[in-house]
């Protein structure tokens, strides 16, 4: 509908004709249900005993998993409110890799519990305010409950790589994989100072199906999915040179269009013994240099191949450059655009250079590097599906341990920390006069969904579940939260399921925000585009 303004000389339209406009508390109660909308599709995908979702995208590609940001990311969501939801799981999954479903949860129960207040007349901006000031307090909160570790403890990364992987796929293999995960981190972890700096970039996977989910490893240098290139090559060698080369070993073309006129046999057969002349040159200073094996990332010629194969030296061609960059800082040899330049020192070394069988498939596998700065996971499984599933889950396992190290304190998971943050809340809430009160127990009473949908999914009764819970916090067993593996109420820190702050704070960040925004909204003007898409007004 447009908007039409009662003006002195008759209505006034302001918008299109095609605009729709919605006002008030229309507006609001329709974002606040797509939001909460959105944090119900995940809701039942919380905890250890959270259930998975299959989406089925319009090519038919099957993706069946429980991690929030994939599912969100994968539905299509229109409506605007929703996005904003789909969005909090993104930048958490970004931020910090896990905790991406419980941001959306928090964020619909913030708004749920808003609607409420709104219909006791309680102001948006008020509930926005008890809001941010509960969350200010909440970090507060987390921060003095925190404990501190040391970033190197492999004991603590352990448990937190487990903590992360209960709840996925992948559980019943955690203790395998957070080993691999704990081991692949410290690899690639730089020291500076007291600092620790991670690039997950430095982080080579490679999938294949076949096999099971425990026949997952890391290789200590990096997997190329190519096959040596001719079969005269040595397939494996030991203390491996490596010569990492960013122009091909062929005849280039001129770049002008040029002609060579013959006018005798003889010059045909020079012209042609030049072209072997100066490839086998290209090969020979690759030989004088001492390099075994070659690894290109252009073409590699098939005379170059024949005076490889002489020489003794393996040789990959048309290798990315991102596996490049990564085979540089796993071997520490340098990428060299001019074979002219190339030197013994800048050789990379690798105990072992060996083409493998990986199914049916040939891979080449550089391993035995000494201080690999950049390492590969290999990840197996029964099926295309499960690797996918399995990449997520480690993708999330690896976050957080990058997570712990960079900031290295933890909480108790379980829903332990929202619980006694909510209880403390209550408390602090009485100390304010006025209606933001109100929104701060409010906010207190979102934190508690996390523990109780975590009771709910793992089939416990929530309201005992909560009162128990609460009662063993408030005798000062802070660390209490729910094993819903066990399906009970026990000392989290006990049982070794602890997550890194930064995730929690996360957790609260993203939500905040988001359900703040989208409070703040009282009207939602839709302009639909004029026929044929529309497009900018003319200016001027």
């Amino acid at each position: 509908m447009a908007s039409i303004q009662q003006g002195p000389n008759g209505p006034v339209l302001v918008l299109k004709e095609s605009a729709l406009q919605q006002k008030g508390k229309d507006a609001q109660q329709n974002n606040i249900a797509a939001a909460k909308l959105v944090a119900e599709l995940v809701r039942s995908s919380l905890g250890p005993r959270g259930l998975d979702k299959m989406l089925v995208d319009s090519l038919g590609d099957v993706t069946i998993t429980n991690d929030g940001a994939t599912i969100l990311k994968e539905i299509d969501v229109q409506h605007p409110a929703a996005k904003m939801m789909v969005e909090i799981a993104k930048t958490v999954d970004n931020e910090v890799g896990d905790g991406t479903t419980s941001s959306v949860i928090f964020g619909g129960a913030l708004l749920a519990k808003a609607e409420d207040l709104l219909k006791k007349d309680v102001h948006s901006s008020i509930i926005v305010e008890g809001y941010q000031a509960a969350a200010d307090k909440t970090l507060e909160i987390y921060s003095e409950l925190s404990k501190k570790i040391q970033p190197d403890d492999k004991e603590s990364l352990l448990k937190i790589a487990m903590t992360s992987m209960q709840s996925k796929l992948i559980s019943e293999d955690s203790g395998i994989l957070s080993k691999i995960v704990v081991d692949a981190i410290l690899s690639i972890a730089i020291k500076k100072g007291d600092d620790y700096n991670i690039d997950l970039d430095n982080l080579k996977v490679e999938k294949k199906t076949g096999g099971s989910i425990q026949d997952t490893a890391i290789v200590k240098g990096i997997v190329l999915d190519k096959e040596i290139v001719h079969s005269g090559m040595p397939r494996k060698i030991e203390k491996a040179k490596i010569a990492l080369i960013n122009s091909a070993l062929e005849i280039e073309k001129t770049e002008m269009s040029a002609e060579i006129r013959i006018t005798d046999p003889t010059q045909m057969q020079m012209f042609l013994e030049e072209e072997n002349r100066m490839l086998k040159t290209m090969v020979d200073k690759l030989h004088d240099v001492g390099a075994n094996v070659l690894i290109c990332q252009k073409g590699i010629d098939d005379i170059s191949q024949h005076y490889l194969a002489k020489h003794g030296i393996m040789a990959i061609r048309r290798v990315k450059e991102s596996d490049m960059t990564k085979l540089s800082k796993a071997t520490g040899g340098r990428v060299i655009n001019n074979l002219d330049d190339l030197s013994e020192k800048d050789l990379g070394f690798a105990d072992l250079a060996h083409e493998k069988k990986v199914e049916s498939d040939k891979w080449v596998f550089i391993e035995g590097c000494k201080h690999p700065q950049s390492v590969t996971l290999l990840i197996r499984g029964g099926s295309q599906r499960v690797i996918d599933e399995v990449d997520r889950s480690i993708h999330d396992a690896l976050m957080v341990v990058k997570d712990v190290i960079e900031k290295p304190e933890i909480v108790a998971g379980g829903g332990a920390p929202e619980s006694f943050a909510a209880s403390q809340l209550k408390e602090w809430a009485d100390s304010f006069d006025g209606r933001e009160q109100l929104a701060i127990k409010k906010f207190a009473e979102a934190l508690e969904t996390i523990p109780l949908t975590i009771a709910e999914n793992a089939g416990m009764d929530p309201i005992d579940t909560m009162a128990n819970l609460r009662a063993k916090q408030n005798q000062g067993h802070k660390w209490t939260g729910i094993d819903a593996r066990n399906t009970k109420i026990a000392d989290m820190l006990a049982i070794d399921v602890v997550e890194p702050i930064v995730v929690k704070e996360q957790i609260i960040k993203s939500a905040t925000e988001a359900a703040c925004m989208i409070l703040r909204i009282d009207d939602v003007i839709a302009i639909s585009g004029a026929p044929g898409g529309g497009g900018m007004p003319p200016m001027g």
